[in-house]
């Protein structure tokens, strides 16, 4: 039984060192910046790219992986990508020129989607029924709680040292991890069959189609804001950069109860109240660009935009797991990594968005058009209500 547990803390943690790695960029971007001395535009780039690669590259590599693997010893496999992933995400760390930086980043993207596919397929195979949604959701937990600690430490070890520094902790975490996974994960699992095109028939599904666009609108809405969080703290609202560190994770914990908020509206029959909880996030982001003329008033609605952004999440991974077990059971292991990979198209949207908005106005305009996504979402939220009736 301890075992079993530490396994499921393993898994976790796999997710939380892969979070860490995407997100800690977000804390550092004006340190890149600097060290490179390119334009602040320039660098958000990074965080487009990362969030595309991953975008691509999973949804393809996760349902041939699993249909190779038939024959494959998957903890084998396992291992290489979590050696490739620690030769990217070194070599990011050393990066001595913003290109080398791209072509890091790029490494670990490939590998780290087809990561967290198989921990969720060895979760589906590992874990007993009765636990296996709750070790599911920690492990999508996992990218939540990086997004929270990774973006303040990073800019706390680049403030204190240096950014490059903040990649070298993960490195080390990552070696950490790999010892774990050496020790506890089986070494021979019972093996998941179906052809390639009969695991993407998920992805036909009405409900899943418009989960994803969910995902990806609400994930776009919350980086056109978070892509910038760092300036808009400092330099718009005018917080000091000893501040920073303490409203950044201020602005994590508020995500960590976003999810404790997701957890009980998905219980309650999560799907109806969707368009509510949309409603809410559009109107702050529309406030957003007057609110940031006052510290205390900006600090505000960030703080309820983390929390909004969230809730979502918990309810649109069982709308994708349950119509898997039921009418896609060879699906199960591409409907968990579904979130992941949806949210880093929105991200690389989001972020891309952003960056494209700052050439042309400035900081405070992020919220006007992130509402755009805002409004999206809503409209996919009613569709999807409409569905779940029939």
């Amino acid at each position: 039984m301890k075992q079993a547990k530490l396994r499921s803390f393993t898994f976790i943690l796999v997710a939380f060192m892969l979070g860490c790695n995407e997100f800690m960029v977000v804390g550092v971007l004006s340190d890149i910046a600097r060290s490179y001395h390119v334009p602040l535009s320039t660098v958000g780039f990074l965080v487009t790219a990362f969030a595309g690669v991953y975008a691509i590259s999973t949804p393809i590599i996760t349902p041939i992986i699993t249909t190779l693997t038939s024959n494959w010893n998957r903890y084998k496999l396992l291992m290489l990508l979590m050696t490739v992933f620690f030769i990217g995400n070194t070599l990011t760390a050393i990066a001595p020129t913003l290109g080398w930086l791209l072509f890091a980043r790029i490494i670990t993207a490939a590998v780290a989607g087809t990561i967290i596919s198989l921990i969720n397929l060895l979760v589906s195979i590992i874990t007993p029924m009765d636990k296996r949604p709750m070790v599911l959701a920690w492990v999508g937990a996992g990218f939540s709680i990086a997004s929270v600690i990774g973006v303040p430490l990073g800019t706390t070890i680049a403030t204190l040292l240096s950014w490059h520094d903040s990649f070298w902790i993960i490195s080390g975490l990552t070696l950490i991890v790999f010892a774990l996974l050496v020790w506890l994960t089986p070494r021979d699992t019972p093996q998941v069959k179906g052809s390639i095109l009969e695991q993407l028939a998920l992805l036909k599904d009405h409900r899943v189609l418009l989960g994803i666009g969910i995902t990806v609108a609400v994930l776009s809405l919350q980086y056109t804001f978070y892509t910038y969080v760092r300036p808009l703290i400092t330099t718009v609202m005018g917080f000091s950069l000893t501040s920073l560190n303490w409203l950044l994770f201020l602005l994590g914990v508020m995500s960590i109860i976003g999810n404790e908020i997701a957890g009980i509206v998905a219980s309650h029959n999560g799907v109806q109240k969707l368009s509510i909880v949309f409603i809410i996030m559009t109107i702050l982001s529309l406030v957003l660009g007057i609110a940031l003329g006052n510290k205390i008033t900006g600090m505000l609605v960030l703080a309820a935009l983390c929390v909004v952004v969230i809730i979502y999440g918990t309810t649109i991974q069982l709308v994708f797991i349950s119509v898997a077990e039921k009418e896609y059971p060879q699906s199960l292991a591409l409907a968990t990594s579904l979130i992941s990979i949806f949210a880093n198209v929105g991200i690389s949207l989001g972020s891309f968005t952003a960056s494209t908005t700052v050439n042309f106005a400035n900081l405070t305009m992020l919220g006007y058009v992130g509402a755009v996504y805002g409004l999206l979402a809503i409209g996919l939220s009613f569709a999807l209500r409409r569905f779940y009736r029939k």
